[in-house]
């Protein structure tokens, strides 16, 4: 039993060697925010105490300090101090966190492991990814990180965290990389790092190294029910963090590659529906009206499978591909269509800033014209739903019934413009698709719902 316990102890990785190569380069990060007029809530966590309770799960960022441990209250007449991780990525005094770490500071104080405290300015941030890049004032020749590749990262294999959880400085957590490439609902840009390192308030921003000893991915949410650690962490790749701070240095700002489409999973049935022997790819629901995509003749209804050579296996792989790639630069995509596989080239724009919703389709309670089989009945668009919603051609569902439609998703109010691959122009077109469709088999459904648009698979 004794020589068994040797051999597996021995078979543990040892982290005493990297920890002390290291921690010298990572920093604890405390912000002080004077009180403002009309501030709400604290720029760290949206939620206090009794909050947590309420929510039972929630993706949250990680940030606040034993010094306000309710963020402050909103009208607060006293400087609210929060506190956070970050690391030196260069000697003369760059420093990568996150952004919600430092938004709203008034002041930033970095403090050293050999104590030295350090005024700090905010070089730029990059809310879409939750990134800052700080200037320690003043530095020279500092202490720096060994950063690495997280493209090269497996799942499995060992990582480690040096942060300040609940202010506890340079306190270090080790675990395996969970998963790679996950998408979360806060962004569709970032492919995160899942990890079960155990991470908690006050770790936010704070570096995740591999056995080499180099940064892999900085560490920036988790998800709990109780507002601490449940074994499940998120961090950012340290390619994609790289590629951020490079921008924000050089040129203030972040630009990131646009296709202009919304999309959506392909599941087992609309995979089926569409001829896919197995789900897989990017299904394209709306195309952007003047978008790349447009231009380069993507259409609603096309599954982008590959991009620039690399396989979408889920629809979350592609925001992030297009995302990393130059605006301006011109990009291969291999597109399943109407059952055969096309080479689409697109030139990248620019992402745009995130604009105002479309306004919402009115729903209609004019009789329409009954759809038996499925269980619906539509009428033609008015000249008002086209308006409010940008769409020419379709019908627009007034009434459901038990039957296919309604398992399917359907709502009165949706307007379909495509029903089992067939555009859908009118009534006609639609009474001739639905005589049309084939038994006992899976058939897709485009809808326009709200000002966008979204495939349903209906089972007639």
């Amino acid at each position: 039993m004794a020589l068994a316990q040797s051999a597996t102890a021995r078979s543990l990785p040892d982290f005493t060697e990297l920890v002390e190569e290291n921690s010298s380069a990572v920093v604890n990060i405390s912000t002080t925010t004077e009180p403002k007029a009309g501030r709400s809530r604290s720029h760290g966590l949206p939620f206090n105490d009794r909050q947590f309770e309420q929510l039972p799960e929630f993706f949250q960022d990680f940030f606040r300090g034993p010094q306000s441990p309710h963020g402050g209250g909103p009208g607060g007449s006293v400087p609210r101090q929060s506190m956070g991780s970050g690391f030196i990525v260069s000697s003369d005094g760059y420093v990568l966190t996150n952004n919600h770490v430092v938004e709203g500071a008034d002041e930033i104080i970095v403090r050293l492991n050999d104590r030295r405290e350090l005024p700090a300015r905010l070089v730029g941030t990059d809310p879409r990814s939750d990134m800052a890049v700080l200037k320690i004032e003043d530095g020279n020749d500092l202490p720096v990180v060994s950063i690495g590749r997280s493209s090269d990262l497996k799942v499995g294999e060992w990582v480690l965290a040096i942060g300040s959880p609940f202010g506890f400085d340079y306190t270090v957590t080790a675990g395996i990389v969970s998963a790679l490439g996950r998408s979360l609902p806060s962004e569709n840009y970032v492919p995160f790092i899942q990890t079960d390192v155990a991470i908690n308030p006050g770790n936010s921003g704070g570096p995740l190294f591999n056995l080499d000893g180099n940064v892999i991915g900085i560490n920036s949410q988790i998800y709990t029910r109780s507002g601490g650690f449940m074994g499940v962490s998120f961090a950012i790749p340290i390619d994609d963090a790289m590629n951020v701070f490079r921008q924000i240095r050089d040129k203030g700002s972040v630009s990131r590659g646009w296709l202009g489409v919304l999309i959506q999973e392909v599941n087992r049935d609309l995979a089926q529906s569409f001829g896919l022997k197995r789900p897989r790819g990017a299904l394209v629901a709306e195309v952007m009206a003047g978008s790349p995509a447009e231009k380069a003749g993507l259409k609603a209804g096309d599954i982008v499978l590959e991009y620039e050579g690399e396989e979408v296996v889920l629809s979350s792989d592609l925001p992030p591909m297009v995302g990393r790639t130059p605006v301006g630069e011109t990009a291969s995509m291999e597109v399943m269509r109407e059952g055969r596989q096309i080479t689409l080239d697109v030139e990248i724009g620019k992402l745009p800033e995130e604009g105002e919703a479309r306004a919402s389709a009115p729903a209609s309670s004019s009789p329409g014209l009954s759809s038996a089989p499925l269980g619906m009945s539509v009428e033609p668009l008015s000249d008002e739903i086209r308006d409010s919603l940008g769409v020419s051609d379709g019908v627009v569902v007034s009434d459901i019934a038990q039957g296919p439609a309604l398992t399917a998703g359907i709502r009165p109010g949706d307007v379909i413009t495509e029903l089992n691959r067939r555009p859908i122009g009118s009534v006609k077109d639609f009474r001739e698709a639905v005589a049309s469709l084939p038994e006992d088999s899976a058939v897709s459904v485009r809808v326009v719902r709200q000002g966008r648009a979204i495939y349903l698979v209906m089972k007639p």
